[in-house]
């Protein structure tokens, strides 16, 4: 008791209509302020997006570039394991499919194939300018998982190493997008 103290007035038809067009017009600026803010964050973000989307392609382009030249390798490591697996006395038909086998697990272009054609979907996305963040949380997931498969694969350190830049470049997207619509 007396802290507060409420005292009713009432407000003419006049000051009342004055009040309330004063409060949407208030409301009406805050709306836009706020549409505009969302917009400028929109764009810096994608902008920052569109930058790991690139860096992924670089990465992309690099672990081509050793994959492509590492087929001499992948062939000398085939042909010393088909070298045990014939000092094993293993039937010819055995051998086959485990050097099948082992050529299948070798071959990172599908991988990088599909690499490719995510970083074309994510491009697209950015484009879009719509509500992307689910599509685009979910185009994360296959870029993980085929960075998760060139890792595995990998016949060499760069190739694992270059995998391995791709997965904390993927991360990054990753969170950025927990910020997108």
């Amino acid at each position: 008791k007396g802290v507060l103290v409420v005292e009713e007035r009432t407000l003419d038809e006049e000051t009342l209509v004055a009040l309330g067009a004063s409060v949407t017009e208030s409301f009406q600026a805050a709306l836009e302020s706020l549409v505009a803010a969302r917009r400028e964050e929109g764009a810096r973000l994608a902008t920052v997006l569109a930058g790991q989307v690139d860096t992924i392609e670089a990465l992309t382009a690099s672990a081509r570039s050793i994959a492509d030249g590492s087929p001499d390798a992948i062939r000398k490591r085939l042909t010393d394991m088909l070298a045990d697996l014939k000092a094993d006395n293993m039937p010819e038909e055995r051998i086959a499919q485990e050097v099948a086998m082992l050529a299948v697990r070798a071959d990172v272009r599908e991988e990088l194939d599909r690499l490719g054609a995510h970083i074309a979907a994510a491009r697209d996305l950015l484009a879009q300018g719509s509500p992307i963040g689910r599509k685009l949380d979910f185009l994360v997931q296959e870029f993980n998982r085929e960075a998760n498969t060139l890792c595995s694969k990998a016949q060499t350190i760069e190739l694992k190493q270059i995998g391995l830049e791709l997965k904390t470049v993927i991360d990054q997207l990753r969170e950025q997008i927990q910020n997108v619509e």
